[in-house]
């Protein structure tokens, strides 16, 4: 049967989506243009007419599927709550679970950016964003009254350090550390920095 014709956005949303893929199986390192174009039965001149380096590539699909997750945590962050409320439900859900595809990406992403400058930038801008996203929330919070905050950037990069780090040793070291432990040392965090105890916090 003929394969169906896409159109650009569509042939780079596939490619995107694939080299995720085998970027959560092989890793940045190993994988390569041909492992994307193998699994989707295109040719390797395809993939790069789109991402003409393995390292664009790498680096849009991490952009791709970090951003899928930011806009995620814009919805978590928009919903008709409390600012506390909204706050612990983005921490929870920034917390890995299952197998932790999205954090693996992460730490690859973390890893390969020591050597490469593009994917390095991405991943820093994408940084701030999420950073900017939960600082934004919190000082909302905080105007309102509902909790005390001066410093509402620096609350978020203590949050997201804490989180980031934890996701590290959970996602690489299984079992040591489990998630309810994880969850009750962040909900202890998320507390610390608004300046509200544990029962507000979980009201």
């Amino acid at each position: 049967m003929a394969r169906v014709r896409l159109s650009v956005a569509e042939r780079r949303e596939e490619l995107l989506r694939a080299a995720v893929e085998q970027i959560e199986v092989r890793g940045v390192a190993a994988v390569r243009i041909a492992d994307v174009a193998s699994v989707l039965g295109v040719s390797n001149a395809l993939v790069l007419y789109h991402f003409s380096t393995k390292e664009k590539l790498v680096a849009a699909a991490f952009a791709h599927a970090a951003e899928a997750d930011l806009a995620q945590l814009r919805k978590v962050l928009g919903r008709r709550t409390s600012a506390v409320r909204r706050l612990r439900a983005a921490v929870r859900w920034y917390a890995p679970t299952g197998q932790a595809k999205g954090w693996r990406l992460w730490i690859e992403a973390w890893a390969a950016s020591l050597r490469d400058p593009a994917l390095r930038n991405v991943a820093g801008d994408l940084d701030q964003q999420w950073k900017a996203e939960l600082a934004e929330v919190i000082e909302e919070g905080a105007a309102a009254g509902e909790f005390h905050c001066d410093d509402p950037m620096s609350a978020a990069w203590r949050l997201t350090a804490l989180l980031d780090g934890l996701a590290v040793q959970t996602t690489s070291y299984a079992g040591p550390l489990s998630r309810a432990t994880m969850l009750a040392w962040t909900d202890e965090a998320l507390a610390r920095e608004l300046g509200i105890d544990h029962e507000a916090l979980t009201a």
